[in-house]
């Protein structure tokens, strides 16, 4: 079994096209989404009738949940723009897709953690930054799920983690946006450092997982600049760079 995991595109078709075309060249057969597709000032209407042309498997995000709410006027800067390139089609997407999956007994999916889209996994902030959270602080968080690899997003950072029980939890990292800030749970960063796209190939052999954080080089160029010129000069850097301080 080899899957390649994507997640957090947030509608940088230029990124998802590269990594869709890493995903080829290393032949792997399925790849699964894990979330918040669309969201920002990009090309949401495009990456949305992209992966509804691929048939993968998608999750939705805390921001799918988001671009589904009754009050658009409610809608932080990303998802307005976003909600108002849309249509219906791609909206009958959005209502279609689950918070969460099991592709067997072994393989968890979910786009923040088993029980809330918007928590971190492997992280917790403090003090306006992230660490890598505590065995103590991810065994929570699993609560009762018990599959052998649970497969998480969100936080746009690329980790692979073993939990106390042997579970092994997979970051793949985010495809479209290699840095933001935000205010829940408390203001804070989220910084890679560097502007490429990432995802992840999980594969399963005789002796177990093999898991393989992939990072992909991509021209950021054109996305930057349309960033720019949609009023974002946060996502104009964040894209450019991998930083937004």
């Amino acid at each position: 079994m080899r899957i390649a995991i994507v997640a957090d595109i947030h509608g940088n078709l230029a990124a998802l096209e590269a990594v869709e075309a890493d995903i080829r060249r290393r032949g792997v057969g399925r790849v699964v989404n894990l979330g918040d597709s669309l969201s920002g000032p990009l090309l949401p209407r495009e990456t949305a009738q992209y992966l509804m042309g691929r048939g993968w498997l998608s999750l939705a995000g805390n921001h799918e949940r988001q671009l589904l709410t009754p009050d658009p006027a409610g809608m932080g800067p990303s998802d307005a723009y976003a909600r108002g390139q849309i249509g219906e089609s791609e909206l009958a997407w959005i209502r279609s897709l689950a918070p969460s999956a099991r592709l067997s007994p072994s393989i968890f999916l979910c786009h923040g953690t088993p029980a809330k889209d918007s928590e971190y996994f492997l992280e917790t902030v403090e003090r306006g930054r992230v660490r890598p959270a505590t065995p103590a602080e991810v065994e929570n968080r699993l609560g009762a799920e018990r599959a052998a690899l649970v497969a998480c997003a969100h936080t746009h950072l690329a980790r692979l983690v073993c939990s106390r029980g042997g579970q092994l939890l997979v970051n793949p990292g985010s495809v479209g946006l290699p840095a933001y800030d935000d205010v829940i749970p408390e203001p804070h960063v989220v910084e890679t450092g560097a502007p490429d796209a990432r995802y992840a190939i999980v594969e399963r052999g005789p002796d177990g997982w093999t898991v393989s954080l992939v990072s992909v080089s991509y021209d950021f160029e054109p996305m930057a600049r349309l960033a720019a010129k949609r009023g974002r000069p946060d996502w104009e850097r964040a894209l450019r760079t991998g930083y937004v301080t």
